[in-house]
């Protein structure tokens, strides 16, 4: 017989809600209060920090401020997100005997196979992409992330049925070049939703049951629905005291200055090509790098994917990273080359921090 699993829809929450049910309901699958529980959220306009995150350097606090948006800090980690009702939320709670191991490579790999399936019964064929992405014709539209405490799991995703991109854009602290209509369009070039794919928004309701039969195939198991617990709720209203507080989205608090974006541009054989670089001061790590220009490159997402690969690296690993992204690799930049990439990186750094950075 198959074992019983809890499904909640928690419905429409304001961040600071959904934050705190998150922390409610892993403290209480960590006391074995609570069944191993799929859970659908979703979210009001808010822009979530990672836990370790300084909005200071990770938002367009201004542009928040004007939007009237929320910003809110997650109990786990990870980068800053735009999130709106165009986004559907996915959450398990498991513990560790569910998955069998602490892999979180392995376990992201499993359940990520498992929601392209349910995406793929809408109509689109939904692939995982490493590590924890899942694509329809190499264009994002989700994403996922998870994390142990003790021996409970929370593993998270989130389902784009509608997006805007350039609200994203304009959330995030990052270099003008990124805002400019030829960024805008590329960024909708790799990012792409269920609405756009299928020339309408598709029934949530729908989802969520794709969703919930490709996990119950996953794992073997049969979902019942329920509710939150009287344990759950109290937990929820400790939680909530904490989360909807400015102490607690201030609990990480650091310059701007100490992460500026640096740019530079460069004239090469193959092209010109900028690069606009978020560089840490203290640990002396490249966060982020964006590279744009009048450049050809092939396939389409090579530069979306050195990016990916240039995130959180030291600067001391700068040009071994861009050899080794580039070395046994299939693709054509006409007459660019790897150094031509490394040598405009370089070029950002030597710049002055600019008055916006302070």
């Amino acid at each position: 017989m198959a074992d019983f699993w809890r499904v909640l829809d928690t419905g429409l929450r304001s961040a600071a809600q959904n934050i705190a049910l998150n922390r409610a309901l892993l403290e209480a699958r960590q006391a074995e209060e609570i069944p191993s529980t799929l859970r659908f959220l979703r979210f009001t306009p808010c822009a979530l920090l990672g836990y370790h995150q300084s909005a200071e350097q990770e938002l367009n606090l201004d542009y928040c401020s004007a939007s009237q948006l929320t910003v809110q800090r997650r109990i786990t980690g990870g980068g800053a997100i735009y999130f709106d009702e165009g986004q559907l939320g996915w959450e398990l709670y498991l513990h560790r005997r569910d998955v069998g191991t602490t892999d979180m490579q392995g376990i992201s790999r499993r359940l990520c196979h498992a929601a392209a399936t349910a995406i793929s019964a809408l109509g689109v064929d939904a692939r995982y992409r490493p590590r924890n992405d899942i694509e329809v014709d190499g264009r994002k539209v989700s994403g996922t992330s998870g994390a142990f405490d003790g021996d409970a799991l929370l593993f998270q995703g989130t389902l784009l049925l509608e997006f805007d991109v350039e609200k994203m854009l304009q959330v995030l602290r990052i270099s003008t070049e990124k805002l400019s209509d030829k960024a805008i369009a590329s960024a909708r070039e790799r990012v792409t939703s269920l609405s756009e794919l299928l020339g309408r928004k598709p029934d949530s309701a729908l989802v969520n049951r794709y969703l919930r039969e490709a996990f119950e195939s996953e794992f073997g198991v049969e979902f019942s629905e329920g509710e939150l617990t009287l344990s759950e709720h109290k937990r929820f209203e400790t939680a909530l005291r904490e989360i909807d507080h400015p102490d607690w989205v201030n609990l990480v608090s650091r310059p701007a200055a100490a992460l500026p974006i640096l740019e530079a541009q460069q004239k090469f054989v193959g092209g010109l090509l900028r690069a606009s670089v978020t560089f840490d001061l203290l640990t002396q790590t490249l966060r982020q790098v964006w590279f744009a220009g009048d450049i050809f490159v092939s396939p389409r997402r090579l530069v979306a994917d050195l990016e990916a690969a240039l995130k959180d690296t030291p600067l001391d690993r700068l040009e071994g990273k861009v050899r080794g992204f580039f070395h046994g690799r299939q693709f054509d930049t006409l007459a660019l080359t790897p150094d031509d990439f490394i040598t405009v990186v370089q070029l950002a750094l030597k710049q002055p921090v600019a008055a916006q950075n302070r």
